[in-house]
C-alpha cells in the first residue's frame, strides 16, 4: 500500500472546525479517527481499521457512516504520544523524539486501508505544525479560521473552558506582560480574557506556518464554508490532492451549515461588545473581519 501524509486540521477550537472535519471524513479516499472508539480503545488500532474497511460496503457502510463521526480522540493521542493532547505551549519539532516520531508513524499507518489510504486528523489549540510535520515531513495542514468575537463568546459558553479558573490554570501558560496589562486594565473581565486567548493562539498560528512551505499550508474561513460550502472544498480537495467525487459532492449537500457569527450580539452586553472589538479590533482588522 502506498503511504501518504495525512490530511491535518488545525484551530482555535470553536472556528466550525467540527462540522468541516466531519464534512471532509466523508471523502471516500480518507480513513480517521471514530470519536467513539478511539477514545475509549486506543490500542484498537485493528478495530479502528475494520471500521474504516466497513464503511466502504452497502448498508453496513451506511449504517458505519450515520453512527460514527470523526473525533480529536485527545485520548487517544495520549496513549500513543504521552504530552501531546494538552501541553501548556505549542509543540515544536525540537519537542519530537525518536521514539515519538516512530511511535505515531507506526500507529498511524496501521488505521489505513487499501481504498482509505490516506490519514485525516484534526486538533485544535496549539497548532503544533511544527511538531507534526516533523513526523510527517510532507502533511498538509488545513487551517480553520473564524471572526475572533464569535470564538471569544463561545468560548464563554462551553464547559470545557478553563479561562475562569485564571490564566495560572487554564493551561495556556502565563500571560505575556503585555496580554497581562491589557487583562488588568479591563478589571480582569472573563470576556477579555477568552479574547486575548484567540490572540495568543492567532500568534501561535502566524508563528508556526513558518515552519513549513505555503504548499503544505492552507487557510480557510468558517464564514466561506457557510456560505460556499462546494467551492470551499473544492479548494481543500486541490490542495489535498484529492479526487472530486460525485458521491462526495453529495455528502456535502446533506449538512446545512448557517453561520452563527453574530450571536455574540446578543449573547454580550453592550458594553462587553465594545470591549471585544477594542481588545480585538487590529487583529480583526488584519484577518478582514472589520
Amino acid at each position: 500500500m502506498e503511504k501518504k501524509d495525512p490530511i491535518i486540521i488545525i484551530g482555535a477550537g470553536r472556528t466550525g472546525s467540527t462540522t468541516f472535519h466531519h464534512i471532509l471524513s466523508k471523502h471516500p479516499d480518507l480513513a480517521w479517527l471514530p470519536g467513539k472508539i478511539c477514545n475509549v480503545f486506543p490500542e484498537g488500532l485493528a478495530l479502528n481499521r475494520l471500521l474504516m474497511r466497513g464503511l466502504d460496503y452497502p448498508v453496513v457502510g451506511t449504517f458505519l457512516g450515520r453512527t460514527l463521526k470523526a473525533g480529536e480522540c485527545y485520548r487517544f493521542w495520549e496513549y500513543h504520544c504521552t504530552g501531546f493532547s494538552a501541553p501548556y505551549r505549542d509543540l515544536s519539532a525540537d519537542d519530537v523524539t525518536e521514539q515519538k516520531k516512530r511511535r505515531v508513524r507506526d500507529t498511524m499507518s496501521k488505521l489505513l486501508t487499501e481504498d482509505r489510504n490516506r490519514l485525516l486528523l484534526k486538533i485544535t489549540g496549539w497548532p503544533r505544525i511544527g511538531f507534526l510535520s516533523e513526523i510527517f515531513e510532507n502533511a498538509k495542514f488545513i487551517h480553520m479560521m473564524r471572526d475572533g468575537r464569535a470564538v471569544a463568546n463561545s468560548m464563554l459558553n462551553v464547559d470545557f473552558w478553563r479561562g475562569w479558573a485564571g490564566p495560572q490554570k487554564w493551561g495556556w501558560g502565563e500571560l505575556a506582560p503585555v496580554y497581562r496589562e491589557e487583562w488588568d486594565r479591563y478589571d480582569q473581565s472573563f470576556v477579555v480574557l477568552a479574547a486575548i486567548q484567540w490572540k495568543i493562539l492567532m500568534d501561535a498560528f502566524e508563528h508556526a506556518k513558518d515552519s513549513v512551505d505555503s504548499e503544505h499550508f492552507l487557510e480557510i474561513r468558517y464564514e466561506d464554508l457557510c456560505s460556499d460550502s462546494i467551492n470551499t472544498l473544492k479548494k481543500v480537495t486541490a490542495f489535498c490532492g484529492l479526487e472530486w467525487k460525485d458521491d462526495f459532492e453529495k455528502q456535502i449537500g446533506a449538512y446545512q451549515l448557517k453561520n452563527t457569527n453574530d450571536k455574540f450580539r446578543s449573547d454580550l452586553t453592550a458594553s462587553q461588545q465594545r470591549d471585544l472589538d477594542e481588545v480585538l479590533g487590529a487583529y480583526l482588522k488584519k484577518y478582514g473581519y472589520l
